[in-house]
């Protein structure tokens, strides 16, 4: 059996990939693995569940809690909810475990586990792979100790969480969003009522779309991973600005008041400079991935603030902050984490922060923006190549050698061995689009030669 697990939990088509039984041997192994691990320390043990409005969410959140509670585990169930509120109420009501069941950015079909430890972090990969092993062996037969009568878990739903959840974002933002109209695109996702709830509660007038989920419709043309039409409706709408989150609010892109697009490495930007202003960017530094923009870095730099660069992955932007004790970290994809107040990505939390210090400043969200100049950046993948050998091939480094030396100082490039296909991305930035073609499209040929 291959790895169960992903870099954020267990996805796949619900049904096909991630069926009923696999979501509830899952839960089982979690419990035991936990328990094992001391997490529960002789106490009775508490998991909140939380799910987006996928359609099929709603039996696989009946596995999740089914194999919980005959596990001997008590379960929350909170509902539709983003993932950063199931991690966040995980860690405020003091619960053992978290569980959310969503496919975030993911087509409908879709759907995916993923667990949070006490605190709402997410588990650590070791754990990861013992919960895999322990469900392979209850999966083969092996047996264990089911407890019975006053032992089984008991299961009630907790419609508090949601009211919690909006508090906590509200006590996070520095200040109100009095005087501005905001469009939110929900993509008919997870955040579709506590959002607009928690901008409006902020002061924001705002305009919702995407924001009526049934089930088949998240991320249908909508929200972060298709912004067009956001970009029409801040436009229709004589808006600031505009919001989008992916199907489990998690992340955030932005609009600005003319429809151009402002991304995570704008957004984290923007938000870097406002949390030093109130000297909460620790060490001022912010956490990146190796896949920001060069624009970016070069942004942080002028403005005297420290770049930690990082994989690709949130998981290891958030593994660095806590490491180092960062403030603030995310992707150019719009996961941002604010480590004050969250433990992982949130959309919602972050847009209600940009959307303040667009409030705070009186500027645009476009001027706000421009702190960072985007590179042209060109991305080619290169199938059927053996990516093992990117970094031995002395062919491929001589042909990386040769193009930074002729990009110079504002330039960059990055070759990367896909973690699931046999495909190598290429990617290049350059001051000028047609360098940085030019430059991919050669290194794209050398890969070729070197690793077909």
């Amino acid at each position: 059996m291959g790895r169960l697990f992903g870099t954020d939990g267990v996805r796949g088509v619900a049904n096909a990939d991630l069926t009923a039984e696999l979501t509830l041997g899952l839960s089982v192994a979690a419990a035991h693995v936990l328990a094992e691990a001391g997490t529960f320390e002789g106490h009775r043990p508490t998991a909140v569940v939380g799910r987006d409005p996928r359609a099929s969410g709603e039996f696989l959140e009946a596995a999740v809690v089914a194999g919980l509670a005959s596990a001997g585990v008590d379960v929350l169930r909170v509902g539709v909810l983003p993932t950063p509120a199931v991690a966040y109420l995980t860690g405020a009501l003091g619960a053992d475990l978290g569980v959310m069941l969503s496919a975030s950015h993911n087509a409908m079909p879709d759907n995916g586990v993923k667990f949070f430890a006490r605190g709402g972090h997410k588990l650590a990969d070791e754990l990861e792979d013992r919960i895999e092993s322990v469900y392979e062996e209850h999966r083969t037969g092996a047996p264990w100790d089911r407890p019975t009568g006053s032992g089984v878990g008991r299961v009630r739903s907790y419609e508090e969480g949601f009211e919690k959840y909006a508090a906590h974002l509200l006590a996070a933002v520095p200040n109100r969003l009095d005087g501005l109209k905001v469009v939110l695109d929900e993509a008919h996702g997870a955040a579709a009522r506590v959002s607009p709830e928690a901008f409006t509660r902020a002061g924001a007038e705002i305009v919702t779309i995407g924001a009526e989920p049934d089930g088949l419709n998240i991320n249908d043309g909508c929200g972060s991973t298709h912004l067009g039409l956001l970009k029409a409706a801040v436009l229709e709408h004589g808006a600031d600005l505009g919001i989008a989150h992916d199907g489990d609010a998690d992340r955030c892109l932005a609009v600005d008041h003319t429809g151009a697009e402002v991304d995570g490495d704008q957004i984290l930007a923007v938000l870097a400079l406002a949390m030093r202003e109130r000297s909460e960017l620790r060490s001022d530094t912010v956490v990146a991935t190796v896949m920001s923009n060069l624009g970016f870095k070069l942004a942080m730099e002028r403005e005297g603030v420290s770049l930690v660069q990082t994989g690709v992955g949130d998981r290891y932007v958030l593994e660095e902050m806590k490491s180092h004790d960062y403030a603030l970290g995310g992707e150019q994809s719009g996961h941002v984490i604010i480590l004050d107040h969250a433990t992982t990505g949130d959309g919602t939390l972050t847009g209600l922060l940009l959307a303040a210090r667009v409030a705070q400043t009186g500027r645009t969200l476009r001027d706000l923006a421009s702190v960072m100049e985007r590179l042209p950046q060109v991305l080619i993948n290169v199938p059927d190549v053996d990516r093992s050998r990117v970094s031995t091939s002395a062919e491929l480094a001589s042909a990386v050698a040769e193009a930074e030396r002729e990009l110079g100082a504002t330039g960059r490039v990055l070759l990367r061995p896909s973690g699931t296909e046999p495909l190598v991305r290429v990617m290049v930035e350059a001051a000028d689009i047609d360098q940085a073609r030019s430059v991919a499209g050669r290194l794209a040929d050398a890969v070729k030669s070197a690793l077909g």
